[in-house]
């Protein structure tokens, strides 16, 4: 499994995304690549029915061809009230092309049909309730073709989901998103704050630790 001296590349072409992982491997030794650096590499197709699934699809599928080891992730919103949906589907949820504001019409959509018991969240604002419990999870696929061995980790936050947008910040669902410990939205939280409990950062420095273990 990779060390330090050792290059990875993440399977992505978010270049914000690759500083991130960047800046973090740095105190590892380890050097991060992403898709803009090599070539040959096409979408891939997220199959899979969990986030483990589709992340390790994307890792393998990379790593065979480029032949040296991959991180994937994939990531979205979990709902209660909704068994869990949208899922994997998150990103695409109201349909292709992907756009966070027809996600979020849909989701409140599907949330208001139920009808089911609201939470009062007075400390949102004036009318504001929490319409189901939910999660963001992220899911971290590292894979290794020398040996076939893969890391796997998992990050979550919780919260309610909003019965209106609350914040200018973030993206996808954080605007429906609401922190109950902060007592703000995840929309409304600065890029420190976010990532300090952001469900990619705790899989992440999950990660981190455990390479650093071997």
């Amino acid at each position: 499994m990779i060390r330090e001296g050792s290059t990875l590349l993440l399977a992505t072409r978010n270049r914000g995304k690759t500083q991130e992982f960047r800046e973090a491997f740095l105190k590892l030794g380890i050097e991060v690549k992403d898709l803009h650096e090599v070539e040959g590499v096409p979408d891939i197709e997220e199959t899979g029915t969990t986030f483990e699934e589709n992340a390790f699809l994307k890792a393998k599928e990379v790593a065979d061809r480029v032949g040296m080891p991959v991180l994937a992730d994939d990531s979205g919103l979990c709902v209660d009230a909704l068994d869990g949906a949208p899922g994997v589907y998150s990103a695409r949820y109201a349909g292709e092309p992907a756009n966070d504001a027809a996600n979020n019409e849909k989701l409140l959509r599907e949330l208001n049909r139920l009808g089911g018991a609201a939470m009062p969240l007075p400390e949102a604002g004036e009318g504001s309730v929490g319409l189901s419990a939910a999660r963001f999870v992220c899911c971290l696929v590292l894979y290794d073709p020398s040996d076939k061995s893969k890391l796997v980790t998992e990050g979550h936050v919780e919260g309610q989901i909003l019965n209106k947008p609350r914040g200018a910040g973030g993206f996808g669902y954080d605007p429906l998103m609401w922190i109950p410990s902060l007592g703000r939205s995840m929309a409304e939280l600065s890029v420190d704050e976010k990532n300090a409990i952001s469900h990619r950062g705790m899989a992440l420095r999950q990660l981190l630790h455990r390479i650093g273990e071997q």
